[in-house]
């Protein structure tokens, strides 16, 4: 497997980051087709394997975890290579469960951009890997459950911090201040989404019959 034999799958919200390694992989030689969330790069890969998927955990509408899962759950692309980049999913338990789900790599933002090419070229020369088996649905709900309830309490530690910051007159002002609020609204709000999601699919498990 190389550079020429397919292309690279890029998935990711955060339009900066997205024209940044796209970019980054382009001007290495790389044929790169770029998604803004899980549903868009399902939709790619049902018209053209990748060699690897490279993606964000923290998505909209379906994030990284999800992304993966149904991939392995498909036997057609159990074995494609999935590297996860996040900034927010960083504690070793969000890694340990990242690799349970099924992902090849995992690296941490903000990107050390060689050591990220170096880890792509890596993984196209080793070829395909043994194909991964799924998590139990059960397993990986409530295994993401617990992960994303996790995140929820340090982000609204976050925003209780991020507000009295703001409301003293020294930093009300303060853009990187406003900016990481913001930041973290959005990230509080999707999680909570998520959540009600993730509560309707365990639900199926646990309801009497």
């Amino acid at each position: 497997m190389n550079a020429e034999s397919g292309y690279l799958l890029l998935v990711e919200d955060d339009p900066d980051i997205l024209k940044l390694l796209d970019t980054t992989l382009t001007f290495s030689g790389y044929r790169v087709i770029t998604a803004r969330n899980g549903n868009e790069g399902l939709e790619v890969i049902q018209k053209e394997r990748p060699a690897i998927v490279i993606t964000d955990i923290m998505m909209p509408k379906l994030d990284g975890f999800g992304l993966v899962h149904r991939l392995r759950l498909n036997p057609e692309t159990r074995d494609i290579p999935v590297v996860f980049i996040t900034a927010t999913y960083v504690a070793p338990e969000d890694r340990e469960f990242a690799f349970d789900v099924g992902a090849t790599h995992f690296i941490q933002k903000p990107l050390n951009l060689d050591e990220f090419l170096q880890t792509i070229s890596e993984l196209l020369k080793q070829g395909l890997p043994v194909e991964i088996e799924p998590l139990d649905e059960f397993d990986f709900y409530d295994g993401y459950r617990i992960r994303l309830e996790t995140k929820l309490a340090q982000i609204n530690k976050k925003i209780t911090r991020d507000k009295f910051l703001l409301g003293t007159p020294a930093d009300a002002e303060d853009e990187s201040i406003q900016r990481s609020f913001r930041r973290a609204v959005n990230e509080r709000d999707e999680i909570i989404l998520l959540l009600e999601q993730i509560h309707e699919q365990l639900k199926k498990y646990t309801e009497p019959e």
